[in-house]
């Protein structure tokens, strides 16, 4: 298979696209921006953060949907910077959503895209976990 070479900015348009289609609730179209070996990476102890660890492709798409579907008006993901170099995007942002449960979520966030033939191939995703924790938690 032949190797796609793609410059900074054309990777960034990869990511931006993707915070675009996951902030409006069209997963699967999100999904269709990853390769099939993509994964997700939250670092973190699992048994202690609901979310954290290695999660292939499949694992991202569901959590992606979940996402969506605790926030029936939707979780907006706005990117404020971006930085790319070679194969890598840097995005701070902000995330914001009113949950099911009554809560917001609100947090600050830093993404880390690995994209590689105009597909992403890793995200390693930084943001308060305590406050996802407490977010997204049970109320009963």
């Amino acid at each position: 298979m032949e190797v796609v070479s793609m410059t900074a900015e054309e990777n960034k348009q990869v990511v931006r696209r993707y915070f675009e289609l996951v902030s409006g609730g069209r997963v699967d179209e999100a999904a269709d921006l990853l390769a099939d070996d993509a994964v997700q990476v939250v670092p973190g102890d699992p048994t202690r953060m609901p979310g954290a660890g290695t999660h292939p492709k499949a694992e991202l798409v569901a959590a992606l949907h979940g996402l969506r579907d605790a926030a029936p008006d939707g979780i907006a993901f706005t990117p404020t910077t971006f930085t790319a170099e070679d194969d890598r995007v840097a995005v701070e942002g902000e995330s914001y959503g009113k949950l099911a449960n009554g809560k917001i979520y609100n947090t600050p966030l830093h993404h880390l895209f690995q994209i590689r033939d105009g597909k992403i191939h890793s995200v390693h995703e930084y943001f308060d976990t305590q406050h996802a924790a407490e977010a997204f938690a049970d109320p009963s």
